[in-house]
């Protein structure tokens, strides 16, 4: 198991039983206790988890959105096909707006390298941008950052939007299902979420199975509005017929 593949278990399984022990994800790892001591050191270090004598305990509350670094663990494999499909989909000279989250800067990763316009909607992205010239086109707009998430909003952010047209917007969800559509768990989220997909004239949802059949608190838009969603084949069966009884393509990869 290689050190990213590691960590992610060891923080899904944090997270999933709030508190564990050294002990304990040395057996579901198969590493040394001396390994996971490291490792659990550097996911203390990034805000993932929090170190406890003899092993570490969740800093999630329940109903609280999991932070940025906790979620850039999970699930990477599943998040990198995904990116590749959304990639797939995008043709050469698009002007693509880019929502936040850790999906949508996997995707980040492979537009950076195609001949595409690209307004990131997160720190991150903006980042992976800006780290090599290459052929994408980037626009920044203005806003905010969310504390931790780097996701941008605000007024300076609904004024770059409302000022530009975009081919697709890319959109990541806290939530999404046929019967309650697309839902954040942040309010300032939704607005720019809502921004987006009014200035788009294709709306992609990007999102791992863990969020299918899940509602956060903040509305965004109906499941009406998605041209296409892609996810993994994790998927709950009921909730892709569902979304594809509205109109939306559901792909799995």
């Amino acid at each position: 198991m290689s050190n990213a593949d590691r960590h992610g278990t060891i923080a899904q399984a944090v997270r999933e039983t709030g508190r564990i022990t050294v002990q304990e994800l040395a057996d579901l790892t198969g590493a040394s206790e001396m390994t996971i001591r490291r490792d659990l050191d550097a996911l203390a270090a990034q805000g993932v988890l929090e170190r406890v004598r003899g092993g570490a305990r969740t800093l999630l509350l329940r109903g609280e959105e999991p932070p940025f670094a906790l979620r850039a663990h999970e699930g990477v494999e599943a998040k990198r096909r995904i990116a590749a499909e959304v990639s797939s989909l995008i043709a050469d000279g698009e002007t693509v707006l880019l929502d936040s989250g850790t999906t949508c800067l996997e995707i980040a990763h492979l537009l950076r390298r195609r001949p595409v316009t690209v307004m990131p909607l997160s720190l991150q992205a903006v980042h992976v941008f800006g780290e090599t010239p290459g052929p994408a086109t980037l626009m920044v707009p203005g806003g905010q950052p969310r504390a931790a998430e780097g996701a941008l909003t605000g007024p300076l952010t609904l004024a770059s939007l409302a000022a530009l047209r975009f081919d697709t917007a890319v959109m990541g969800c806290c939530g999404l299902s046929a019967a309650q559509g697309l839902t954040a768990y942040d309010l300032d989220d939704a607005a720019v979420k809502k921004a987006a997909i009014a200035v788009a004239r294709r709306i992609i949802v990007a999102t791992d199975s863990s969020k299918l059949g899940h509602t956060a608190y903040a509305h965004v838009g109906p499941s009406t509005l998605l041209h296409t969603v892609v996810t993994d084949r994790a998927a709950p069966a009921d909730e892709i017929a569902a979304l594809e009884d509205t109109g939306t393509v559901v792909k799995t990869v």
